[in-house]
């Protein structure tokens, strides 16, 4: 890999590949909010999770105030000790009082510590999980039309990343209130015991603050740049990883390389500078912690020799100058913390904000099995983006135990009418009748359960093949998936795996064959029984062998139920009941094989000329549609 110049920025890597644009471009957007330390919204909304365990909350402000006071009251302790149980003259057992209460405060101190780290640890997982849930739940519920748009790996960093980010600021919030509430009290304990020295070791505050100021516009910008420089690195490797067949059929593998190795070097310069940047205050604060004790020791030691102030009080002022900068440095670490978190809570509220399009209306019912599988379209019109339609204005019915064939060219619009048939989306315009009831006016589960579904990419998951066939049917017996697996051809090819129906299958059963996982898509809408089974490429990309087998398992599926059989190859859909041909959204013709060709339209141009596809149709010659209708 060819090493990239010291001088090498982020907008040459940009210049050098749209796909790094495009990723900038989108994170930089959520990057806007880092920086932002409070918003009511987010906290509100994160106060919703944290509610249910508000005694646990509770609890742990007990335990913070129980050791913010211990923390006070040992250094009082120690000038008492020093100051009347070391006196001449005093009775031993003053100061064997003093020590018996020093050690029942250092008790109080270890056990509210324990229980402070506990109680919220264990709140912040639990409201860490509570989150998850609630976003996995609410993602399994979406609309598509949000899926469609949004990349799986901004969600998945939003279901990892972000929600650890808020564990974080769950498990320091207390710990802030903890670090306020005694740097508060030691400023007053120290101007109870002497307001001239408290005023001497306050002196070195405004250069903090000053400090403070200057650094804070330093880091915020050096966080920025190393949150958004590991996104993008992130993102381009997630990329690259999913990409990876294309990658090496394209010859990118180098020059890929090259750019990825900009965008570490760039990460790491920026993770470099972050770095220091987040390690400059500790010294500076240990710097003045040290200055502010030497001058209380030089001034409370003149003020001891001239009898002005006690041994004790000197003492006690340096124990409160040591624990005075350590809230003030654990404050410094929890700014970036809650810098982080309210980034992160607005993208995980953005994810449990996400509007759900296609829902049960107040009126819905659940079809019934006595509701037969008939499907009718009327005048339907539909588009991903309602501006450009894919639907445009269809009507056509199906009807009961009827198979129809949908056929034509790439975006006329087939997948589209699958999906509204299931109500993925909602239509713009018309209405889609699904056992004479409309699609809006029945449950979504219902629906769900009076229709089966085989795609072209038949999605397998982790699992024993058992339980995939099992997948939509989980009330199924064994003994039906193993006869919907036989009646489908799938049942032999099963026993010859390692452990037959118990076999493990890896994520989208890659160690299955395309052929053998479309045949177990086809068990699994067999054995769920449903009225109607709607078929979207399901013999697309496989060899004739393969083909000769689904074929047959198409038979024993469609038997007795409404078929939707979306394909290219007249094979296909030659045997179909009824063809209904789309072209740009609209339906142009429709009829059996025989009607079909002897119309002389787009299916017969198809069939005359020996095209396996309607892809395969020369422009000049698809232009000659007419219209057709039984």
């Amino acid at each position: 890999m060819n090493q990239t110049k010291p001088d090498k920025t982020l907008q040459s890597i940009k210049d050098k590949s749209p796909h790094i644009r495009a990723v900038v471009g989108s994170h930089r957007i959520e990057e806007e909010i880092f920086g932002r330390v409070f918003d009511g919204k987010v906290t509100q909304r994160i106060w919703q999770f944290v509610r249910p365990y508000k005694h646990k909350v509770m609890v742990s402000i007990f335990a913070v105030l129980a050791f913010t006071c211990s923390q006070l009251t040992i250094p009082l302790l120690i000038r008492h000790a020093i100051d009347s149980g070391m006196a001449p003259g005093v009775q031993p057992t003053i100061l064997l009082q003093i020590i018996i209460i020093f050690a029942i405060i250092v008790i109080i101190n270890f056990i509210a510590s324990r229980v402070q780290e506990l109680v919220t640890g264990r709140m912040a997982e639990e409201v860490l999980f509570d989150i998850r849930r609630a976003m996995f739940s609410h993602l399994q519920r979406v609309s598509l039309s949000f899926m469609d748009k949004t990349e799986v790996g901004r969600l998945m960093s939003r279901l990892q990343g972000d929600v650890n980010s808020m564990q974080e600021f769950l498990e320091t919030s207390v710990l802030a209130i903890g670090d306020l509430l005694l740097l508060f009290g030691i400023v007053m304990v120290m101007f109870w015991l002497d307001w001239q020295l408290a005023i001497m070791v306050l002196t070195v505050i405004p250069i903090l603050l000053g400090v403070r100021i200057l650094w804070l516009t330093r880091a915020r910008s050096a966080f920025m740049a190393a949150h958004e420089a590991n996104s993008i690195t992130n993102g381009a490797l997630a990329e690259a990883i999913h990409g990876v067949r294309a990658v090496q059929a394209m010859d990118r593998t180098k020059l890929n390389s090259e750019l990825y190795g900009q965008l570490v070097d760039n990460t790491f310069k920026a993770q470099l500078r972050a770095s220091k940047l987040s390690q400059v205050m500790i010294p500076i604060v240990d710097t003045l912690t040290g200055s502010a004790m030497a001058v209380v020791a030089l001034a409370g030691g003149m003020m001891v020799v001239s009898g002005r102030i006690e041994v004790g009080v000197m003492v006690a002022f340096l124990f409160y100058i040591q624990r005075f900068f350590d809230p003030i440095r654990s404050l410094t670490m929890q700014y970036s913390v809650m810098q982080r978190a309210m980034a992160s809570g607005h993208r995980l509220t953005e994810v449990l904000d996400v509007k759900i399009d296609v829902k049960d209306s107040d009126k819905a019912k659940p079809l019934s099995s006595s509701d037969d599988g008939s499907i009718e379209f009327q005048n339907v019109t539909f588009g991903y983006n309602p501006e450009n339609p894919v639907v445009k204005g269809i009507s056509f019915s199906v009807n009961s135990g009827e198979t129809v064939a949908l056929v034509g060219p790439t975006g006329s619009g087939k997948s589209s009418v699958m999906a509204l048939i299931h109500r993925f989306y909602e239509v713009q315009a018309g209405a889609i009748f699904v056992g004479g009831h409309d699609v809006r006016d029945v449950t979504q589960k219902s629906l769900g359960r009076h229709i089966a579904m085989v795609l072209q990419e038949p999605y397998l998951f982790t699992g024993t093949v058992m339980e995939n066939i099992r997948y939509a049917s989980n009330w199924a017996d064994d003994k039906a998936v193993v006869d919907s697996a036989k009646a489908v051809g799938a049942h032999d090819f099963i026993l010859a795996l390692p452990k037959g129906y118990d076999t493990m299958l890896t994520e989208r059963g890659s160690n299955l064959s395309h052929g053998q996982r479309q045949l177990l898509s086809f068990a699994r809408a067999l054995v769920a029984d449903a009225k109607i089974l709607i078929m979207d490429e399901a013999t697309a990309n496989i060899d004739s062998y393969t083909e000769m087998q689904i074929q047959k398992a198409l038979q024993q599926l469609l038997k007795g139920r409404t078929g939707i059989v979306i394909a290219h190859r007249l094979a296909t859909i030659r045997n179909a009941d009824r063809i209904i041909v789309l072209k740009q959204g609209q339906l142009v013709e429709q009829g059996d094989h025989d009607q079909l060709l002897n119309l002389g339209g787009l299916y017969s141009q198809l069939y005359q000329h020996n095209y396996a596809s309607f892809d395969d149709l020369p422009t000049d010659l698809s232009s000659k549609d007419r219209k057709f209708s039984t």
